[in-house]
């Protein structure tokens, strides 16, 4: 049975400078996420990320400029199956990162900071900091 059906998705941005990466934290929550969301019914990725982006954070994200960072899976066993999926995609944007309603902080997080992200951020924080980028 190739790729799960039905799996929650979020497509995620990931926007990383002077080695410290771009979270936000949801009223109510003490973890910390990437910015993104989950996709309304036929939206492309690039939709999704524009519309969350300016939904949470007031910016307009430049979806020419999208490159996948990588798509991350969780599973509660190493051989079970996907529970959830999260899209990782870098952007150029354009706007103030001003976190809104819905968002309660948002911060630069780095590799030290790992803990306080989800389970699924951490293995992007991974990614990132075995590329180099994320310090």
């Amino acid at each position: 049975m190739g790729k799960s059906e039905g799996v929650p998705e979020k497509v995620a941005w990931v926007v990383v400078r002077d080695g410290r990466v771009l979270v936000t934290r949801s009223r109510g929550l003490d973890v910390f996420y990437f910015p993104g969301g989950k996709r309304e019914p036929g939206e492309s990725d690039a939709e999704t990320l524009a519309r969350e982006i300016d939904e949470e954070l007031r910016s307009r994200v430049d979806t020419a400029t999208m490159v996948h960072v990588g798509t991350f899976e969780t599973r509660r066993d190493d051989d079970g199956p996907t529970e959830f999926r999260m899209i990782c995609y870098t952007a150029e944007y354009t706007g103030p990162l001003i976190a809104s309603s819905e968002i309660e902080e948002s911060d630069w997080f780095g590799y030290g900071d790992r803990e306080r992200v989800s389970a699924v951020d951490r293995m992007v924080f991974d990614a990132l900091h075995a590329s180099g980028r994320l310090t």
